[in-house]
């Protein structure tokens, strides 16, 4: 099965003292569901999992799939550094969700194709009921590996091979990774500010972390495309990147993005170390900047 549409990359909610809280996982899923997302990214970048322990790791999954819906496919982020701990979530993630996925080690960086698909074979091995992706994301991982080649060796090598979660801004590579056996392979862009150059490519499924905050407007740039009016699905994509540039200048994108999904009634909590915390006096001037670029419409409701 292909996914498609958007996925949204989900935080990870906490309490004021920092410890999860789960409990809002209900109220989080549904609300993905009424904003048209088809799909959940959890404990991956945007979900802070470099900042979680295991146990909590695995208290996310295990909360969202208790939350689980037939509208909503869950793909459980399992990658760390430590082999034995990647393996032990997938292990854990095996009965709970969708899919697994997993990026490559990013202290001791991998660097060659051989040792990645080792890798991901091993921790594809224990959950052998669960189609597997892996998570391309170089910027943070460091390993800038070509992923057509990958596609030449992984689906060999590991039977539940089922795609990459591709977020890197080289479109060269990910065409030929989408096109690969005549686009067998679920191949999912992951580059929120250059979604509309994904559409000429054939792009059908995408996972970032502002499909939780303006689902709609992406739709809506989607929709312009296929009706031919690429200069007003430029200027909605030009809106997309203010979103992102606006509460970066805040004080970081990933911090300040998570504590604004209280605007929505989603309270995600705080973020950890090293992500900020900034005043509601903040988010109030967030919500004035976003209005006066004409956003106001495509928040998510």
């Amino acid at each position: 099965m292909k996914i498609e549409n958007l996925i949204a990359a989900t935080y990870a909610p906490m309490h004021q003292d920092g410890s999860l809280n789960t409990g809002v996982i209900k109220d989080y899923a549904q609300f993905l569901i009424n904003n048209k997302v088809s799909g959940v990214f959890m404990n991956g970048s945007t979900g802070d999992f470099v900042s979680l322990s295991t146990e909590e790791r695995k208290a996310l999954t295990l909360a969202w799939s208790q939350n689980k819906s037939s509208d909503l496919y869950l793909i459980d982020h399992v990658g760390d550094p430590s082999l034995k701990v990647s393996k032990e979530l997938a292990t854990f993630a095996s009965d709970k969700v969708d899919a697994i996925a997993v990026l490559a080690p990013y202290y001791f960086r991998l660097s060659s194709i051989d040792k990645l698909v080792q890798y991901c074979k091993e921790v594809a091995a224990c959950a052998p009921n669960l189609p597997f992706y892996y998570y391309h994301i170089p910027v943070l991982s460091g390993a800038n590996l070509n992923m057509n080649e990958f596609l030449k060796i992984a689906p060999k090598e590991i039977p539940t091979f089922a795609g990459i979660k591709f977020t890197n801004n080289n479109l060269i590579d990910y065409l030929h990774s989408k096109n690969f056996e005549d686009g067998k392979y679920n191949v999912l862009f992951g580059f929120d500010e250059i979604f509309l150059s994904s559409l000429p490519l054939g792009a059908k499924g995408w996972v970032g972390s502002t499909y939780n905050h303006i689902p709609s407007l992406y739709y809506k740039i989607k929709e312009l495309f296929e009706a031919g009016q690429m200069q007003e699905a430029a200027q909605l994509q030009t809106k997309a990147i203010r979103f992102v540039e606006i509460l970066d200048s805040k004080g970081g994108f990933n911090g300040v993005a998570k504590g604004f999904m209280k605007t929505y009634g989603i309270d995600c909590g705080p973020s950890r170390f090293p992500h900020s915390n900034i005043s509601n006096e903040v988010y109030d001037d967030i919500k004035n900047e976003l209005e006066k670029i004409g956003l106001s419409e495509f928040l998510g409701k």
